[in-house]
């Protein structure tokens, strides 16, 4: 999977948009403010972290070893809530969009029924 078709379907996440609040790398999807993916596309280390359920996360561990990884630079306490998915040939284009929707949907309802009504308004 290419890194301008990861940044294309975030953007179309409605009310996303790219920020960098840790510099040039990574590239920071948010909504309202809360960072749901965190893409670095370098050539050698091509990866992104998403929010995520902590059992379905685990899940996702153990299923993909090594390819999927606690969010590799969060604090122990938020690692748990964060995926790291190394992009490679063992995981399917699918299932990356369906990593990028949950955090997404994570974010989401991390905010009270007002914001949330607001932000899925069109």
């Amino acid at each position: 999977m290419l890194v301008n078709e990861i940044i294309e379907y975030c953007q179309k996440k409605n009310k996303a948009y790219i920020d960098y609040p840790f510099g040039d790398i990574p590239i920071c999807f948010k909504v309202n403010n809360k960072i749901f993916a965190e893409i670095y596309p370098l050539e050698n280390d091509y990866k992104i972290t998403l929010k995520c359920d902590p059992l379905l996360a685990e899940l996702y561990r153990k299923q993909y070893e090594d390819v999927v990884i606690r969010g590799y630079h969060c604090p122990p306490v938020q690692a748990i809530y964060r995926n790291t998915v190394y992009i490679n040939k063992t995981v399917s284009d699918e299932l990356i969009f369906e990593m990028i929707d949950h955090s997404y949907d994570e974010v989401i309802k991390s905010f009270s029924k007002k914001i949330q009504k607001q932000l899925l308004e069109n």
